[in-house]
């Protein structure tokens, strides 16, 4: 990564969270992640929020289900020669000649225009969208999906390691998804009243309710 966030590298999550965050079944998760997968975790049992960047491109990546794993590595492997990088997969370059390369290199395995190259490039980039990046171009926040992995989803819910130790928040604010869902669902509160406490529109506090209540989506 050309430079870094602070604490990026650091193992934090668990794989459990970290695949609900993301909508990935876990076992899936793991896989991904294995001494066969792709993602290098930072430690054994933990991920780090450059992890969570990089599970969350390689599955969109996986949105076309035909392509097998070892034909994505061998692909992310030439981008990595390409572009030297301990997480190639969300550096700034990636967004450029990375995709086009990651394409090209996949087309010496598999018909690739059989998905139509612009479909796979555009299912690859609505997921890089949600990397927001610092004026040098360094990844440093991921807005989730929430319900679905579609362009037009909102922005609403933001992860961070700089604010609330990377969890879930809601957008702009410190204010754990977590703590919003757990108030209207044990002590009943209503979405009128957070909001109200929050000096949020309540659309952001139903978001975040939804946020945490959401299934993992199939990947």
């Amino acid at each position: 990564m050309a430079g870094k966030v602070k604490d990026a590298e650091i193992g934090v999550y668990g794989t459990v969270e970290v695949a609900h965050w993301l909508r990935i079944p876990a076992r899936t998760l793991r896989t991904w992640i294995s001494s066969d997968g792709i993602i290098v975790p930072a430690e054994p049992a933990l991920l780090s929020f450059a992890n969570v960047l990089e599970l969350h491109v390689l599955k969109g990546m996986r949105k076309l289900h035909e392509v097998p794993m070892q034909r994505i590595r061998r692909a992310v492997e030439h981008v990595q020669d390409t572009f030297p990088s301990r997480h190639p997969l969300i550096d700034r370059e990636f967004e450029t000649d990375g995709v086009d390369i990651f394409i090209k290199d996949l087309g010496e395995y598999i018909n690739v225009s059989r998905y139509g190259q612009g479909s796979f490039r555009d299912i690859v980039s609505t997921y890089l969208k949600r990397i927001g990046r610092s004026v040098e171009g360094v990844a440093e926040v991921l807005y989730p999906f929430v319900l679905s992995d579609a362009a037009s989803e909102p922005e609403l819910i933001s992860m961070n390691p700089r604010v609330s130790f990377g969890k879930p928040v809601i957008r702009g604010t410190g204010i754990s998804t977590a703590l919003v869902a757990a108030r209207f669902n044990s002590a009943r509160e209503s979405v009128s009243a957070l909001a109200e406490e929050y000096g949020l529109p309540q659309t952001q506090i139903e978001e975040a309710i939804r946020w945490e209540s959401a299934q993992p989506i199939a990947a």
